[in-house]
């Protein structure tokens, strides 16, 4: 057998059995390239875009491209495209199957497919057997997920609204109560201004002038037993109307994310239909079968002419 594959030996074995290998080559030519015609296997285009996601951010310790692809390739986004383009139907799958929703879901999967680029884009592969409809499933996949991604920060925001709703009310009610409280003091006892008054009742009791008069002598009463508590609202509103300002203030921004209607990715290249089919490539299927075939009609006639390595007998003719 390993005389067999000496290189003069192939080229004589060749050459005497080069009728039966040019047979057994043209055949493969002529079936390999009927079996990878469109009669047998559907010719796919495929359709391309990249884009980088924006104005998002991430949830978790994903990076935003990595969320984006996430998203992407959610169910509700390929449910979607399923039904935009009756995919079922369309990539001919059985509907009356039981397992229909495997068989589309494995078909998505090997027809769409994501990944990211050294530089942190996103790259979308479609194949379908219409060009048009390969650039149209990307484009239908972009509109829906920056659909899925508003829904997503709306939900987010619409939760932060609710609970600065909840904590900017008890702030407000808190504050109502302090201004009320000093009207009350105000009102009923007379002190306004705190600091100015008890400056004044001090002048009156260092000068001796004023002191017999009574409104002056209620007034030093009245800043004597609420004062202090005069002077503690003053501060307190001071710093409940500068936190609930500040509050406010972010709950406009949240308010502003809320009804925003951003894009939420850059297209930088964006799909076109292809002028060319990407799947077959008949000449690979073609070269790759006849080569094989070569190989192994040699490989069969080395054993034809090496029998003896099986140690299979040949017959002797009566002399």
């Amino acid at each position: 057998m390993d005389n067999f594959f000496n290189s003069r030996n192939i080229i004589e074995v060749v050459l005497k059995w080069r009728i039966h290998l040019a047979i057994v080559i043209v055949a493969t030519v002529v079936l390999s390239a009927f079996f990878s015609s469109p009669l047998f296997i559907t010719p796919l285009f495929k359709s391309d875009a990249v884009i980088y996601p924006s104005n998002i951010s991430p949830y978790s310790a994903e990076n935003v491209t990595e969320q984006a692809v996430e998203v992407l390739q959610s169910r509700d986004i390929r449910d979607s495209v399923v039904k935009k383009f009756n995919l079922v139907r369309h990539w001919e799958i059985d509907s009356t199957a039981k397992i229909v929703k495997t068989l589309i879901q494995r078909a998505y999967k090997s027809k769409v497919q994501f990944s990211t680029t050294p530089y942190e884009a996103i790259k979308i592969e479609v194949l379908d057997p219409d060009p048009d409809t390969a650039c149209e499933i990307i484009n239908a996949i972009l509109d829906y997920y920056t659909l899925k991604v508003r829904k997503l920060q709306k939900d987010k925001f619409k939760e932060v609204l609710g609970n600065y709703d909840y904590v900017l009310t008890k702030k407000k009610n808190y504050l109502d109560s302090l201004k009320a409280r000093a009207d009350t003091l105000g009102m009923k006892y007379g002190i306004l201004e705190y600091s100015n008054q008890t400056r004044e009742v001090m002048r009156a009791y260092l000068s001796g002038g004023k002191m017999n008069n009574p409104e002056v002598l209620r007034l030093k009463k009245n800043l004597e037993s609420k004062g202090v508590e005069m002077l503690l609202l003053r501060d307190l509103i001071g710093m409940e109307a500068g936190s609930y300002s500040n509050m406010k203030f972010d709950a406009d921004k949240a308010l502003f994310n809320y009804n925003r209607n951003y894009s939420y990715t850059n297209v930088l290249s964006k799909p076109l239909p292809a002028d060319k089919k990407y799947y077959p490539i008949r000449w690979l299927i073609v070269s790759v079968s006849t080569i094989t075939t070569f190989l192994l009609s040699l490989l069969v006639i080395g054993l034809i002419e090496n029998r003896h390595f099986f140690n299979i007998p040949t017959r002797k003719h009566a002399g």
